[in-house]
């Protein structure tokens, strides 16, 4: 399970273009591996996200990525943080995850939720639907993923899926840890309850308490151990061996998408750096440190700003093993 992830949310780096790409993203995936992070996670996205850079910056395929990632890396588990059920079938998902966790000889994580950027849908022709109708399209999923990934045969009449003794051979070398990505307290959580190994929370650092406390309180209501769960807080990152020069960092990644630190009001400027965990390695060091006595297991981290630089990511993974006593 996940107490230390490397998410990589962004594919648009300085000088870097196709053909150099993945080179890129293996150098970070490498350096997550040999600095402490137990996993290494991309988005399941085909447009960036807003914030992030405009709809047309890189996006590679996840699952192709991972698997290609698998070769790159020894011993971090590799997933989506997380899959959007709308984009793949739920049979040929569970087949997805089973390759990667071959061709990784038994690292794969299934990282799943219910989907929620509609502009992405809508452009490329995902069905959508409504809230209510992408979660129980999420449920009827489990109910077919979860099953094929423990070598067993489903059968399933849904409303929106259907198989008969469905077949996942060759099996997973390994049993597959489930995240489920997000911090609804009433449908999000009690899934996370009934099917999850792991919850990753994106909610706001004080309403992380609450969270737990309802994930608790749906463990208790299933007869379930919540320690069974490992709890992580998603987190954006930017860390450099100096403040100056992780206040330069930003400034520049934040400037690539039209944000200028410089002429920018106090209380908009105290807001954008509000967002992200920066600063010097003590710096951040002293806030995983508060985040993780809200109560969570453990921190999944993003560098969105300079990701793309290896010595970063092993500054990171250095810095966060030490606030995780790792």
């Amino acid at each position: 399970m996940t107490r230390l992830g490397y998410q990589i949310p962004n594919f648009t780096y300085p000088g870097v273009d196709s053909a150099g790409l993945f080179d890129k993203v293996a150098a970070q995936a490498a350096a997550a591996d040999r600095s402490g992070f137990d996993t290494v996670l991309l988005m399941d996205h085909f447009y960036q996200l807003p914030m992030l850079g405009d709809p047309d910056a890189y996006m590679l395929e996840c699952y192709t990525t991972l698997g290609a990632l698998a070769r790159e890396t020894k011993k971090v588990r590799l997933g989506a943080l997380v899959t959007g059920n709308t984009y793949r079938n739920p049979a040929l998902l569970a087949k997805i995850i089973t390759a990667l966790d071959i061709v990784s000889n038994g690292r794969a994580q299934l990282g799943i939720g219910a989907g929620w950027f509609e502009f992405e849908h809508d452009s490329l022709g995902f069905e959508f639907g409504t809230f209510t109708d992408r979660f129980e399209r999420l449920e009827e999923s489990l109910q077919i993923i979860l099953p094929m990934l423990r070598d067993e045969r489903p059968t399933v009449d849904g409303s929106r899926y259907q198989v008969k003794d469905a077949i996942n051979q060759p099996p997973p070398i390994s049993r597959i840890p489930v995240m489920i990505g997000g911090s609804g307290e009433k449908k999000t959580l009690r899934m996370v309850a009934q099917y999850a190994d792991d919850s990753n929370l994106t909610a706001p650092v004080d309403e992380v308490g609450r969270k737990l406390d309802a994930l608790a309180a749906h463990c208790e209501r299933i007869g379930r151990d919540r320690s069974e769960i490992t709890v992580t807080k998603a987190l954006n990152v930017c860390i450099a061996p100096t403040h100056d020069e992780a206040y330069a960092d930003m400034t520049t990644f934040l400037g690539g998408r039209g944000m200028d630190l410089a002429t920018m009001d106090d209380a908009t400027k105290e807001m954008i750096l509000s967002l992200v965990v920066w600063g010097d390695p003590d710096e951040v060091g002293e806030q995983f440190t508060a985040v993780l006595g809200l109560g969570v297991d453990g921190l999944t981290c993003s560098l969105p700003a300079n990701g793309h630089d290896p010595d970063r990511v092993e500054l990171l993974g250095q810095t966060a093993t030490k606030a995780l006593g790792l």
